[in-house]
Order: C-alpha cells, then sequence, then structure tokens
C-alpha cells in the first residue's frame, strides 16, 4: 500500500496498537479498551501540535475503545475505521492489510469509459447489504455498465439513511457489512471489470452521532452552510481539518482500492484560501495513482455551471476529473413533464436540451429567471467526457415529495425518448438503480435517528419543506420503516417482460456508444436544428462515419430532413422498435440525404452514415 494514515488506530509490527488523535484544545487524552479485554484508561504522551499518541501492547485487531479528553465523556475515534455497535458506541481497530485481494490485474476504467450506475447499498436488494449489491454485477456488467456510484457509507445513526447524514467518514456503515463488507465488493466489481466510485460528503457531518466537535475546530462559524456551520477549511487551525479530508479520500482509493469519489455539493465547501482544498485534494489524488497504477475520477455534484472545476490548474481551474451537468436533466425533465416549479422555471423549451447538446451547460452566463441572475460560464473548451449527465438520480427522484421516478410521470414512450437522449448526449452517463428495467418503485427520503427531537424535526421540515406545493402532511414519514421498504427495487418489475424491454432498449444504446466513435464523449462534436412550434430536435454527429438522431419530443410526429452530410444513411437504432416494448417502427430502414423523415411522437430514431462525402 502506498497511503498510511497516521492518526486513529494502527497495528505494529512489533505487535499492539498505535493510538493518534488530535485534540487541539485538550490538556491530556487518554484510551481505553472496552473489548474483548477492557483495560484500565492509559495516557496518550503529548506529541505537540495537538497531537497525542501513545500504544497499547495489549491491543490487537478487533479491539473495541475509546478516548477521553481532560476527564470528560468517552468518545469514538474521530478516524475510526469501524463503528459495529452504531455512532453511539465504541470504534474497532481493524487491520487495512488483512484482506487478501484478488485484483492485481485490476487497471481501472479511463474516464472517457464511464457509464456510471448510482445505487444505494440498502434499497438495491432485499438483503440491503453490500453482499446484495455483488449479486448485481454480472447483470450490470452484461448491460454496458463500466463503474458502480455508491450513495455514502459512512456511519449514520441506525440502519436506514441516505447516507448524507454520516458521522464517521472512515467507517463503512457496519449495517451494509463494515469494512470486510466493502473489501468484498470492491473486489467482487474489480473481478466483472466494473470499476467502483463513492459518494463523500465534505460539505456537512450529520448531527446525530457527530464527535468532531469535541476534539477540535473542525467547524467554523465564519462561513455556514444549509446543514450550518461549514467545516473549516480555512480559518484558524484548518491545516488539520484539511488534513483529516484529504486522508479519507486517500484512505478510500489506498485501503478500499476505490476507483473514484463523488464529491457531494462541492459548492458548500466554502474555501477563501489560496490554494483551495479541492485543488490541494486534486492534487494528492494525481500523486497517488502512479503507486496505484490506475486512473483515479474526481468528480464534483455542482449546480454552479463552474467549468473552473475541471480546468487543470495552469488554466486557473481545481483540477478535478468531471463535473455533474443538471442543466440536461433539467431541460429533458421539464420538457416531457411539463414541469415549471421551482428551477424546472427556467427550462421547458426544445432549445435548452439542443443547447445542452452542443455546450453542455443550456446557462452559461445567461440570464435565470429562477435565480433572478446570470448563471454559469461558457465551457466550450472543455471536453464532453468532463461532463456527468441523467435523466434520474437519487436527488432529483428523492428530493420530490412522493419520490416518484420517470416511470409513473411519463407514459413508457416519452420514458424510452428519454432514455435515449441521455445515451446519445455527448458527456459521461449516469443510470440510478432500476432505471435500466423501469423500476416504478419511488425512492422516498428515509431516516432511523434514535434521537426522538430530532426525528420529529426532520418529519416538521420535510412537512414544511413542501407544504407550498399542496403536500402538507401527505409527505411520507421519514421515520417510518415502511417509507424505506417502499424505496427498496421490485424484482418483479425488473423480471416483468415490460422491464426485459426496457433493458434491451439500455443495452442496444450503451452498445452503440461502445461501436461508434462519433459517440465517444471525449471526441464528441455535434451540431443541432430544432424547432420549438414543432418541438422537434435533429443531431448531427460528426465524425470519420457521421451519425444523424432525429427526435420528436411532443405527441404530434415530425418531419426532420436528413441531412446531406452523407451519400445516404442506414437506420441503426429506433426508440419505439417492439423489441424495446415501442410500437413498431415504421420509419425506412434507409434514408438518402437531404430526404424528409417522419418521426413517430415521443421517439428518437438513429442513422449511421452510408458513405461520407
Amino acid at each position: 500500500m502506498s497511503f498510511r494514515l497516521e492518526r486513529g488506530a494502527w497495528l505494529q509490527p512489533e505487535g499492539g496498537v498505535l493510538f493518534s488523535v488530535w485534540a487541539p484544545h485538550a490538556t491530556g487524552v487518554e484510551v481505553r479498551l472496552e473489548k474483548p479485554d477492557a483495560l484500565p484508561p492509559l495516557p496518550l504522551r503529548d506529541e505537540g501540535g495537538g497531537v497525542f499518541r501513545g500504544h497499547v501492547a495489549g491491543a490487537g485487531a478487533g479491539a473495541d475503545y475509546r478516548f477521553r479528553l481532560d476527564g470528560g465523556p468517552w468518545l469514538a475515534d474521530p478516524v475510526s475505521r469501524f463503528q459495529p455497535e452504531g455512532v453511539h458506541g465504541p470504534s474497532r481497530v481493524v487491520d487495512p492489510d488483512a484482506f487478501v485481494w484478488s485484483d492485481a490485474g485490476w487497471r481501472g476504467v479511463a474516464r472517457r469509459d464511464l457509464v456510471i450506475y448510482e445505487l444505494h447499498v440498502g434499497t438495491a436488494s432485499e438483503r440491503g447489504d453490500f453482499a446484495g449489491v455483488a449479486a448485481r454485477l454480472g447483470a450490470l456488467a452484461e448491460l454496458g455498465v463500466t463503474a458502480l456510484e455508491l450513495m455514502p457509507l459512512a456511519a449514520f445513526p441506525g440502519r436506514r439513511n441516505w447516507g448524507y447524514d454520516g458521522v464517521f467518514p472512515y467507517a463503512p456503515q457496519a449495517s451494509y457489512g463494515g469494512p470486510l463488507g466493502l473489501r468484498r465488493l470492491v473486489d467482487a466489481a474489480h473481478g466483472a471489470g466494473l470499476a467502483v466510485l463513492l459518494d463523500v460528503v465534505y460539505n456537512h457531518l450529520g448531527p446525530e452521532g457527530n464527535v468532531l466537535p469535541a476534539y477540535g475546530p473542525y467547524f467554523s462559524e465564519r462561513h455556514r452552510t444549509p446543514w450550518g456551520a461549514a467545516l473549516n477549511f480555512d480559518g484558524p487551525e484548518s491545516d488539520e481539518v484539511r488534513r483529516y479530508f484529504l486522508d479519507n479520500a486517500l484512505h478510500w482509493l489506498a485501503e478500499y482500492h476505490l476507483d473514484g469519489l463523488r464529491l457531494d455539493a462541492v459548492h458548500a465547501i466554502v474555501d477563501l484560501s489560496a490554494r483551495p482544498f479541492l485543488a490541494e485534494l486534486a492534487d494528492a489524488v494525481r500523486a497517488l495513482e502512479p503507486a496505484l497504477g490506475r486512473p483515479l475520477h474526481l468528480i464534483a455534484e455542482s449546480d454552479a455551471n463552474d467549468p473552473r472545476l475541471v480546468r487543470p490548474s495552469t488554466a486557473g481551474g481545481l483540477g478535478l476529473d468531471a463535473v455533474w451537468s443538471d442543466d440536461f436533466h433539467h431541460a429533458v425533465h421539464a420538457a416531457l413533464t411539463g414541469e415549471r416549479a421551482g428551477y424546472y422555471a427556467d427550462y421547458g423549451s426544445t432549445a435548452a436540451i439542443a443547447k445542452s447538446f452542443e455546450d453542455a451547460f443550456v446557462y452559461d452566463g445567461a440570464y435565470s429567471a429562477h435565480r433572478r441572475r446570470r448563471h454559469g460560464a461558457p465551457a466550450r473548451d472543455v471536453a464532453r467526457d468532463r461532463f456527468v449527465v441523467c435523466i434520474q438520480n437519487h436527488d432529483q427522484i428523492g428530493n420530490r415529495a412522493r419520490g416518484e421516478r420517470l416511470e409513473t410521470l411519463l407514459e413508457p414512450a416519452a420514458c424510452r425518448l428519454a432514455a435515449s437522449l441521455l445515451l446519445l448526449v455527448p458527456g459521461l452517463p449516469l443510470l440510478f438503480m432500476g432505471e435500466e428495467w423501469g423500476e416504478t418503485a419511488p425512492f422516498l427520503y428515509f431516516v432511523d435517528h434514535e434521537d426522538a427531537a430530532l426525528l420529529e424535526a426532520v418529519r416538521e421540515g420535510r412537512r414544511r419543506e413542501f407544504a407550498g406545493f399542496g403536500f402538507g402532511a401527505e409527505v411520507p414519514d421519514p421515520g417510518a420503516p415502511e417509507t424505506f421498504a417502499r424505496s427498496r427495487l421490485d424484482p418483479a418489475r425488473e423480471q416483468s417482460a415490460a422491464g426485459e424491454a426496457r433493458r434491451r432498449l439500455y443495452a442496444r444504446l450503451l452498445a452503440l456508444r461502445r461501436a461508434e466513435p462519433a459517440l465517444a464523449p471525449d471526441a464528441a462534436r455535434v451540431r443541432t436544428r430544432h424547432d420549438e412550434s414543432g418541438r422537434w430536435l435533429a443531431i448531427e454527429y460528426e465524425g470519420a462515419r457521421p451519425l444523424f438522431a432525429a427526435a420528436a419530443l411532443g405527441p404530434e410526429s415530425a418531419r426532420i430532413v436528413s441531412p446531406d452530410a452523407a451519400r445516404g444513411w442506414r437506420r441503426v437504432f429506433a426508440s419505439e422498435d417492439a423489441r424495446f416494448g415501442g410500437a413498431g417502427e415504421k420509419a425506412p430502414e434507409r434514408l438518402p440525404a437531404a430526404a424528409p423523415l417522419d418521426v413517430a411522437p415521443r421517439s428518437v430514431l438513429l442513422y449511421a452514415a452510408e458513405g461520407s462525402r
């Protein structure tokens, strides 16, 4: 292993465990072993700089322990690798080198080849754990997925949570299978040819079980976020805080063989320092790549439409690998559903979809009526394999009051249309679990807080959030076990004829992405034509073998003229093909150049050039 933590608990070659903790305002720190054999508290040595260390000869892997600062309460380790009894229990010593990996030949997945499958471990299978996810790996690889993206795993209160309330960033959730279960999943994924990305939260921690404030100034009132005080990335004593999260990222990549991280809500990482934390993180990850021998991906979630996130530092950027482009989702969703509430007020036109095909960002400096200001910056100089696009994800589904998926908002033809646009737009596609078979089960917001007052506050907050939309008390109870149960994937839907047909559509489009160079996200060059009144869109893909897509977005058929860029065109995909659950495609198999083409309502056709001119 090319990286080792210097905080937390480490097994020593001579035996025993070295404990290390940062507590800059403490005058004394003790460690106490609780299991398997209780030992008297041992004072740790003050090493200076707020760091306390001590070697316990009688400790080993599997020992449970806590720290105490200045005679206060016994607390779990902020760098705990495992919380087997939950966030209120002791930390456990883990040997990160004990697992026998079988992925020595794994060389990762290049960014241009990423097809990301986002999932929530607790609801992706009946088991609700890492082993349940592992059972799905073969089907995902066969579909054409190349990377799993796991929603946050950091230990959270109870057994049911989206993961964004995690409070021990180094400790995989015990109810999912803990450190061993995660290592087994990653090893199996690599064996199936799949990379594994992890969603990490470096903008806040959850409220229940959070011990970080007791140890030091991890948070600062100098800045505020939607979740309260910001993490202290740029204030006094922030060096160790930055190190805490830098080490966290490197530990996931090195100790768990992960292939990358999805950085949650980077716009809420408030950092006014000359060298921002995100730039330092990017440099640290780049430095780790040669030692690990595989590409490592840092993907930012941000709605700021700021290309600086992915520009190199030499061009004034932060050097991240990719960024979510929500504009594509919003443009497609608003156009097909007709919804205009909230940020959807800025979308709904055919022109918005066309711009997302050509420029990635719809708002790249234009005025946003929803925000009441200009938004975004141009990104035409940025390769399209720097942008992650989707038609569904955990936020866009779960932050609806009733957690509806597209399948319950649109008729099947429109869902096939949306899927086709997703896999034809230049960018890195992200699927949300079950999307590939047209899952209808909602993905609701759920928690399992032990603090009754906190749980009631969450309930009231959800009711208040959606009261203006007319839902009020009808919002599902986040703390109810049935809310979680309703969010599980439905095996019956997956195995149905409709589910199999939808999967064939996704598999065909993903195969085309691999086979057609013009669809490669790092080389894509497209031009569009559109008609607002006719609600149609034409996309021309340049390259050695040009492609032409024609989409009718509305309830009426559309007549679109084929490009004069080839001697003729051969049809390679039709979303209304009966194999995909459609009504059957009547469009011609072959089409002359500059010829009229009738496209069925809510459908997409893709033609490949038969001869270049």
